[in-house]
């Protein structure tokens, strides 16, 4: 056996419900009745379940969907993804109030920056989680103005629906449904033609972030933010090919395989690269290049950037071979 992580805390599951089509909340508490430790809206807990490969299990990462002055409990909201890799059944399907869960301390890639004069809000589906722990900590807070979009296939499948209508609310937020057909998307063009001092916070499905990237393209870049609970999708694709990357200071080429991004590649080569959310949604793992065609992946960049820059934890290359300034 491996040595657990020594900030390794044992949860217990207080109370899971069903809160939506296929999406169970549950409240975590620490079993030895100790305090958790703190947290900020859109803070995320690593969750370590059985059965993985590795002493450790497989970690997931789910967001903190409470407010941070709610420091009596952890809340999580889970979508059962019948494709996925299995944590969302596992937890979905066989966690009951009263179980146990070792869960790693709160961490941070999509915390509110800066003072902006307003904020607005995007999610999709089950995106809702990191953006309902902002909207309460404002409303708790006296906080700075808010708008909510919040997209969902239909209203069975809306994460704290209830919630969303109280009067509290009224006014900040707009639920939209589009029945799972793209021809009744929701126009996010009027929310997003002007900046007016706002920061926008986005979290839900990739397409819908990378559509959200697109048309806030006049936005100052510090000004927008992603989410995507380091899931890493556009890290690899099945028709990812491996290619080569010359490290020009280090006059070393390093293979990088199909199933490998540039950055973990690199780590294993001696490498030290920053890096957080390992998504491309944070610019951490940022690293100039000087040839090749990069295959940008990331939702963090702007157009200019790209010229120059790629994101390491998600983006690859088009050409057999990427020249990067290291």
């Amino acid at each position: 056996m491996g040595k657990p992580e020594p900030d390794l805390m044992q949860l217990r599951v207080v109370r899971a419900e069903r809160i939506a089509e296929d999406i169970q909340r549950f409240e975590l508490a620490r079993t030895d009745g100790a305090k958790l430790p703190a947290f900020t809206p859109g803070a995320h807990i690593r969750v370590v379940l059985p059965g993985g490969s590795g002493p450790e299990g497989r970690i997931r990462r789910y967001s903190l969907c409470n407010a941070p002055h709610e420091d009596d409990r952890y809340e999580i909201a889970v979508k059962r993804e019948a494709g996925g890799l299995g944590g969302s059944r596992a937890l979905v399907d066989d966690t009951r109030a009263g179980d146990v869960l070792p869960v790693l301390p709160p961490r941070n890639d999509f915390e509110l920056k800066g003072n902006p004069v307003s904020y607005v809000f995007i999610a999709g589906g089950i995106g809702i989680t990191p953006i309902r722990s902002m909207m309460r900590h404002l409303l708790h807070s006296g906080g700075k103005p808010f708008k909510l979009h919040y997209l969902c296939r239909s209203p069975a499948s809306a994460a704290f629906r209830e919630e969303l209508a109280t009067p509290a609310l009224k006014g900040r937020v707009v639920i939209h449904y589009d029945q799972g057909d793209p021809e009744r998307s929701l126009d996010l063009w009027p929310a997003l033609e002007k900046p007016k001092g706002a920061h926008l916070y986005c979290c839900g499905p990739r397409p819908m972030m990378e559509a959200v990237r697109d048309m806030t393209g006049h936005w100052s870049r510090a000004a927008v933010h992603f989410e995507d609970f380091g899931a890493g999708k556009a890290a690899h694709a099945v028709d990812d090919q491996p290619f080569c990357v010359r490290l020009a200071r280090r006059g070393e080429t390093v293979s990088i395989p199909a199933d490998q991004s540039i950055l973990e590649t690199l780590r294993a080569h001696g490498c030290v690269i920053a890096s957080s959310c390992e998504s491309g949604t944070c610019g951490s793992c940022r690293l100039a290049y000087l040839a090749g065609e990069p295959d940008h992946r990331d939702l963090v960049l702007s157009d200019e950037e790209r010229a120059r820059e790629i994101i390491v934890c998600v983006s690859r290359a088009r050409s057999p071979e990427l020249t990067l300034d290291l």
